[in-house]
């Protein structure tokens, strides 16, 4: 995924700092909170969410809160479903279809909350 490109299409400037959050973002598997990146960046939790805002406005990004009252940030691929478990509070993206009709109503994300097999092992 190209970072300059996808800044360009959103016509907006491309700073160090939003290069910094784009780039670990891209490079995860899985989504990130403030708390797990914010040793890779060198800038402060305000500049990061002033660019995190920005990507969420744009669409570049999705977000959500998980039990753990963190906020979670991942960049927007194809939509997708995430599980968090209740016990380890371990999230996963959850990539198989999950069909969700509401009438007059537009799904965009589903969060499961469940136990995880590994929790249920134990």
């Amino acid at each position: 995924m190209n970072i300059e490109k996808i800044i360009n299409v959103k016509n907006i400037k491309l700073t160090s700092a939003r290069k910094a959050i784009l780039e670990i973002l891209i490079s995860s598997d899985k989504p990130l909170s403030y708390e797990d990146i914010k040793n890779e960046l060198s800038m402060d939790k305000a500049t990061f969410y002033r660019n995190i805002t920005k990507f969420e406005e744009e669409n570049i990004i999705n977000s959500f809160e998980s039990n753990d009252k963190k906020r979670y940030f991942e960049i927007q691929k194809t939509k997708h479903s995430h599980f968090i478990c209740t016990t380890c509070s371990k999230i996963e993206c959850i990539h198989e279809r999950l069909d969700l009709n509401l009438v007059n109503y537009q799904v965009d994300n589903i969060i499961i909350k469940g136990i995880c097999p590994k929790c249920l092992e134990n």
